[in-house]
C-alpha cells in the first residue's frame, strides 16, 4: 500500500506542473481530465504526508527514550508517543479506507440505460417512472441530465431510454444501481386487482475520455434516417437521427433526440465510448465482467436486485437486506438512504478483502 502511496505523491507533484503547462491549459478536455485526477489525489497524499511526518516524529522520540535516564522525561516521552500512535493508527485506517474506495471513474460524468424486461407495457410504464426517478435524483444533486435515445410506446411508457449525466461523483453515487429492478403493482392498464411482476434493467457507464478509447473511423457504420415519435414537426421532415456501429463489436448506438444531425452524431459517440470503455475495462478485469453480468441480468422475473411493491408501498434491496416503506419518496427521487447504504457494504466488503490479501507487517 505505501508503494502506491508514494507513486500517488509522486504523481501529485507531476500534475501540478502539468497543470500550469500553457500546453495543457490550452487542451481543455486534457485540463479538465488532470483536474479530476489531481481533486482525487489530493486528500490521499496530503494524509500519506501527514502519515510520514509523524512516523518520523515517533522514531525521534524513540531515540529521545533510549538515550535518556531522567524517569520523568521517560514518562512524557511515553504520553506522547502513544498520543502519535493513536494519530498514526488513524491515519493509516483513513488510508487504507481511501486505498480501497478510490476508483478513478468515481467523478465521470455516465451513461445510464434503462430497458423494460419482463412484463410488457407495464414494465415499459415502470421503466418511465424510473428514469423520472433518476432524473429528480440528478436535479436534487444540481447534475444535468439530456436524453440520447429513447423508444416510446403509445401508452407513454419507454421500451427504452438512455441519457448522460453530468456532475461531480455522478457514477460513484449511482453506480450500484445497475441491475434488475422489480415492480409488482396492479397495472394501470387493466381493469382488475390483480397484482403483476414486472421487470426493468439497468445499466450505468462510466464515460469515457477521448484517450481512453481509440475508434478508427473505417470501423465506423453512419447511417442517419428521419427521427420518429414526440420531438416537434422536425421529427418528420428532417434525416436528423444518427445510427453508428461498431463493426469489430457489433456495438449499435442510435440518438434521435436532438435538431441537430451533428448534435445527435456527438451524443452517440459519447455513447459508444462509454460501452467500449465498460468493455475495455472488463477485458481487462474479469471480475468485473462478471460482476456487471450478474448485476444486469437478462431482466427475467426471478433476477433482481431491488423490489419496489406498490401494495405495501414497501421498497426493498435485496443486495443490503434494506427496508423502507416509503416508496412514493423513493419514486421522487429520494434514494439516498438506499445508495448510502450500499456504498457502507462495498467499502466493508472491500475493506476484508483487502485485510484477507493484506501481508504486509503491522507499522
Amino acid at each position: 500500500m505505501f508503494e502506491t502511496l508514494s507513486s500517488y505523491d509522486s504523481r501529485l507533484e507531476e500534475l501540478n506542473l502539468l497543470l500550469t503547462d500553457p500546453a495543457v491549459l490550452a487542451d481543455q478536455d486534457r485540463y479538465r481530465k488532470l483536474a479530476r485526477e489531481h481533486a482525487r489525489l489530493l486528500p490521499i497524499v496530503n494524509d500519506y504526508r501527514s502519515w510520514q511526518e509523524l512516523r518520523q516524529s515517533f522514531i525521534q522520540h524513540q531515540t529521545m527514550l533510549d538515550e535518556t535516564d531522567d524517569a520523568a522525561f521517560k514518562d512524557l516521552i511515553k504520553e506522547e508517543m502513544a498520543a502519535l500512535t493513536r494519530q498514526i493508527s488513524d491515519l493509516e485506517q483513513n488510508l487504507q479506507d481511501a486505498m480501497v474506495l478510490s476508483d478513478p471513474n468515481d467523478d465521470r460524468n455516465i451513461v445510464m440505460e434503462i430497458r423494460s424486461g419482463a412484463g410488457g407495457d407495464e414494465a415499459a410504464l415502470f421503466a418511465a417512472d424510473l428514469y423520472r426517478m433518476y432524473v429528480q435524483y440528478a436535479e436534487q444533486r444540481g447534475w444535468r441530465v439530456q436524453i440520447v435515445d429513447v423508444h416510446e410506446t403509445e401508452i407513454g411508457g419507454f421500451k427504452e431510454v438512455v441519457f448522460r449525466i453530468e456532475g461531480e461523483g455522478a457514477y460513484s453515487r449511482l453506480r450500484y444501481e445497475s441491475g434488475v429492478h422489480r415492480v409488482q403493482r396492479v397495472p394501470t392498464t387493466e381493469s382488475g386487482g390483480r397484482i403483476h411482476t414486472s421487470t426493468v434493467t439497468v445499466a450505468v457507464l462510466p464515460e469515457a475520455e477521448d484517450v481512453e478509447v481509440t475508434i478508427r473511423p473505417e470501423d465506423l457504420e453512419i447511417d442517419t434516417y428521419r427521427a420518429s415519435g414526440a420531438g416537434g414537426q422536425h421529427v418528420n421532415r428532417t434525416d436528423s437521427a444518427i445510427r453508428i456501429t461498431h463493426k469489430p463489436t457489433g456495438i449499435v448506438v442510435t440518438c434521435q433526440d436532438q435538431r441537430s444531425q451533428y448534435k445527435n452524431k456527438d451524443q452517440a459517440m459519447a455513447v459508444l465510448k462509454a460501452r467500449l470503455y465498460d468493455l475495455q475495462s472488463a477485458e481487462q478485469a474479469g471480475s468485473r465482467a462478471e460482476d456487471r453480468r450478474s448485476q444486469v441480468g437478462t431482466g427475467d422475473r426471478s433476477e433482481r436486485i431491488r423490489t419496489y411493491n406498490f401494495h405495501q408501498g414497501r421498497v426493498t434491496d435485496h443486495r443490503i437486506g434494506l427496508t423502507v416503506y416509503r416508496l412514493e419518496t423513493v419514486l421522487s427521487g429520494d434514494i439516498d438512504e438506499f445508495i448510502n447504504a450500499l456504498m457502507t457494504a462495498a467499502h466493508a466488503k472491500q475493506m476484508h478483502a483487502a485485510e484477507q490479501s493484506d501481508d504486509e507487517e503491522p507499522v
